[in-house]
């Protein structure tokens, strides 16, 4: 059977209004450091195994390697089976949009077409993503990143793999929690200031899958929100990194306030 976007946002829609009241309460539990929550069992089982197929192959993304990261994305959509473009989108239904709004309790909130910084995003052995704020604001410096949205498509991924997300809320020297980037599972949690987070690294020889997309708002979430690159930091054993990865940041920084926009476009978008 063939999905359209409608009707797998519908599906969404359905399974978080079915468990809204205990979202809410997830969500609220954690609002005043990183809010968050998820979500199991997210889309038929079925469904989600096909999207999972359809993932494309790690050499016919693009890599990231660095210092910070290492993790491989794709976001040219049209480069890739239908069904990844048409989930992709799912989550930027307007009906969805404003129900994940409501239950984050954050007004005006609008989805990105162009994938800044979203669409697919695999990670095999040895992949990371060292602690990091995201960067604060859309393609065009217009709107605040307000809410990073994750599901994972990966069949049978138990937390002993690494690859799952890691909050920090009170801070990077102070024990994080971990959720697991279980199959059919979506995440959604915070951005701003102090949204410190990462994804440990993977530890065997598969690959995690995830679709990712970002929500914007006109108002930043806290007061003392300010305009930031991706900023990354070393994990509190990596004293070396986190003094270089320091220096970094400032350089970017430093680059970004010269440039708005940057010396150069960000690749990472959708180009249709």
């Amino acid at each position: 059977m063939v999905f359209t976007r409608k009707e797998i946002a519908t599906l969404i829609l359905t399974n978080l209004e079915s468990n809204n009241a205990v979202l809410k309460k997830q969500f609220a539990a954690h609002k005043n450091e990183i809010g968050f929550f998820y979500l199991d069992d997210l889309l038929p089982n079925n469904l989600a195994l096909e999207i999972h197929n359809n993932f494309p192959k790690t050499k016919d993304t693009v890599q990231r390697k660095s210092i910070r990261e290492k993790k491989y994305t794709a976001f040219q959509m049209d480069k890739y089976n239908s069904l990844l473009e048409e989930v992709t989108y799912a989550f930027q239904d307007k009906r969805v949009v404003k129900l994940v709004s409501e239950i984050c309790n954050i007004d005006a909130v609008f989805p990105d077409k162009n994938l800044y910084a979203g669409g697919l995003s695999l990670m095999a052995k040895d992949n990371f993503l060292n602690p990091h704020l995201d960067n604060s604001h859309d393609k065009d410096r217009n709107r605040w990143r307000v809410l990073n949205l994750l599901y994972y498509t990966t069949p049978d991924w138990e937390q002993e793999n690494g690859g799952n997300l890691e909050v920090w809320p009170k801070g990077l020297q102070e024990k994080q929690i971990t959720i697991t980037s279980k199959f059919n599972r979506l995440v959604v949690m915070t951005t701003h200031n102090k949204s410190w987070h990462s994804v440990s690294k993977v530890t065997v020889d598969k690959v995690r899958c995830c679709v990712s997309n970002y929500y914007f708002s006109d108002n930043p979430l806290l007061d003392s929100d300010s305009f930031h690159v991706t900023t990354f930091r070393g994990r509190p054993t990596e004293k070396l990194k986190d003094f270089i990865l320091q220096i970094d940041n400032n350089l970017r920084s430093f680059v970004r306030k010269l440039f708005k926009k940057g010396i150069r476009e960000n690749p990472h978008q959708y180009k249709k």
